[in-house]
């Protein structure tokens, strides 16, 4: 759980930065990346990233434009990471405007639980990362290079002078 807004602001610049990379290097035709005929695409996985800033911390009483679930998701990579580059601006803008470090003690239902909003900003970085984790593995699968997000991606060793590790 986050104590301070700034403690939040500096994890979520790493966080949002490395989601960022990722959704930038979807193409149009890797939305259509499939985990299972019955599973979500790796398209709609993306848009659900995006969407669930904006419906996750609303929950806390926090006020700023967008992106939604309700909306269908963008067949263009590049619309859903200009969206999501635009709804988590509005997002750390509404945070610093809105919110001060007590803020975070303030408790609101989550899902059907009481929650402070320190851990509600936790909840979204794990949720992202969560979903950032399966997305790598779908762009693989449809032949897209995946960033470093932690450390160097396999493609990445070979740009810093280093060969990657034996797997």
């Amino acid at each position: 759980m986050f104590q301070s807004i700034s403690e939040f602001l500096n994890q979520w610049e790493h966080e949002s930065s490395s989601t960022q990379k990722v959704l930038d290097a979807l193409t149009d035709a890797s939305l259509r990346q499939q985990v299972s005929a019955e599973g979500r695409d790796l398209g709609r996985i993306a848009w659900h990233v995006v969407a669930s800033l904006h419906e996750m911390i609303s929950k806390t009483g926090l006020l700023f434009e967008g992106a939604t679930s309700e909306q269908d998701a963008p067949t263009s990579a590049k619309k859903i990471a200009d969206q999501y580059r635009q709804t988590n601006e509005a997002m750390v803008s509404a945070i610093k405007e809105q919110w001060n470090d007590q803020s975070l003690k303030e408790e609101h239902d989550m899902f059907g639980r009481q929650m402070p909003n320190g851990a509600s900003l936790l909840l979204v970085i794990l949720h992202q990362t969560h979903h950032r984790g399966q997305m790598t593995v779908l762009m693989r699968q449809a032949g897209l290079k995946v960033p470093g997000i932690y450390g160097p991606s396999q493609e990445e060793w070979s740009a810093i002078g280093m060969e990657p590790p034996k797997l």
